[in-house]
């Protein structure tokens, strides 16, 4: 019996894990669209972000998750995604250690500020420093809030550390 790939992906992670690098290299290789949770929360402008309200966020989730193939990757854990966790027919969680995850966050602003890596936000100070406090939080408030409130979907998770996790489960399909 071959197992069949999956056709819903939920990637979930802390700032710098490598959520969005994963989903674009899935999404390419699979042939399956990718969507940042992040700009399903924020509408872009180029005069600023407009934070859309948690009814207008669930709507815009609800038409992604509607289609028949979908890798969503993000932080984001409030009641307007819990949808996307139940419906994903896998949820990677990128345990990426922390030490990486800091060097990341380094590597991507100064990119940013060269204008070699482009970004959805504007690549400021305020938000580099405020990486560093969401990179924290995650791992003291929200990883152990995904695993208290997801019980539901925890059989459908993949905790991922190192690369060669990853390479492992995919050579199963």
């Amino acid at each position: 019996m071959t197992k069949t790939f999956p056709q819903k992906i939920h990637i979930i992670g802390s700032v710098g894990s490598g959520k969005t690098t994963l989903a674009r290299k899935l999404s390419k290789t699979l042939q399956i669209p990718y969507y940042e949770l992040d700009n399903v929360a924020w509408i872009r402008k180029e005069s600023g972000d407009i934070p859309r309200t948690d009814e207008e966020k669930k709507e815009h989730l609800q038409t992604i998750l509607q289609t028949n193939t979908w890798i969503i990757e993000g932080i984001h854990q409030e009641e307007w995604v819990i949808d996307s966790f139940q419906q994903a027919d896998c949820i990677i969680f990128l345990d990426t250690p922390y030490k990486i995850r800091i060097f990341r966050i380094i590597k991507r602003f100064m990119k940013q500020k060269m204008g070699i890596e482009k970004a959805h936000y504007q690549p400021t100070f305020s938000i580099f420093f405020k990486m560093f406090r969401w990179n924290k939080r995650f791992e003291r408030v929200g990883k152990p809030k995904f695993f208290k409130q997801q019980q539901a979907v925890l059989a459908k998770l993949l905790m991922i550390q190192r690369k060669k996790d990853l390479d492992s489960y995919f050579r199963q399909f």
